[in-house]
């Protein structure tokens, strides 16, 4: 039977990342899925079900302590990445929840299909280990931030993460969800939304944030962000990003 080209692109750099000859192993195995505000990827401490290759929107992994209030995001996954980095590494759950904030959509795949393809292929699972060291790069980036960035320079880094992620400079975001993904308070995040904007450095509305100045939040951030997107790109040089159709 001869292939067909549907009508959907596959923009994830994971996915794109991989030789022709890999994707053709690949593409049988991914379904085409939404990603709904707040539907949980991953929950703690569970058997990890599926793997997502996002094509748009958003997702935070998050550890949890202890309850509600001690929550706080490790990394973030857009069209760059994946989530279930633990069934990369042999492991099949993680104490980490992963949610989605901004809605979109993802190609999905079997825990037990992605393992198959690690098994039967090197190729593929090196492609996997390298995004689980750019992760790796930005959850170290994070806990930097965290212990040595001020609200400010965290608030920008994750502002400037977000847009990467979305390709846009408007983004749905509320001053509570902002201050869970830090872990700290309300109060700190409004003060610094409302210094950036009298610097013309973004615009908010209820609910809304939009970047204005991109190079006066990368000064904001001062060293905590561009080294994991150095490393990410450095990484994934050697396959050139591209819109490859998907084929039924």
């Amino acid at each position: 039977m001869a292939q067909q080209h549907v009508d959907i692109s596959c923009r994830n750099r994971v996915l794109n990342a991989f030789s022709a000859e890999d994707f053709e192993i690949v593409q049988p195995h991914l379904e085409k899925v939404p990603l709904k505000f707040r539907q949980r990827l991953q929950s703690e401490n569970r058997a990890i079900k599926h793997v997502y290759f996002p094509e748009s929107g958003l997702a935070s992994i998050v550890a949890i302590g202890g309850g509600e209030r001690r929550q706080a995001e490790v990394a973030v996954v857009g069209h760059e990445g994946m989530t279930g980095l633990p069934i990369v590494l042999g492991v099949e759950r993680s104490p980490c929840e992963v949610f989605v904030q901004v809605e979109g959509s993802a190609h999905c795949i079997t825990t037990e299909a992605m393992r198959g393809l690690m098994d039967n292929s090197l190729s593929i699972l090196k492609v996997f280990l390298r995004y689980a060291h750019v992760y790796a790069v930005q959850a170290g980036f994070t806990a930097l931030a965290n212990a040595r960035g001020n609200i400010p320079e965290r608030l920008a880094r994750w502002l400037l993460m977000a847009r990467d992620r979305l390709d846009s400079d408007r983004m749905l975001l509320t001053h509570d969800y902002l201050a869970l993904m830090l872990g700290v308070r309300r109060a700190g995040v409004t003060g610094a939304l409302q210094d950036f904007e009298r610097r013309a450095l973004i615009a908010t509305a209820r609910g809304t944030v939009t970047i204005l100045n991109r190079r006066g939040l990368e000064e904001c951030a001062d060293g905590l962000y561009g080294a994991p997107e150095a490393e990410f790109e450095r990484v994934f040089a050697k396959e050139p990003v591209r819109e490859r159709p998907l084929l039924s």
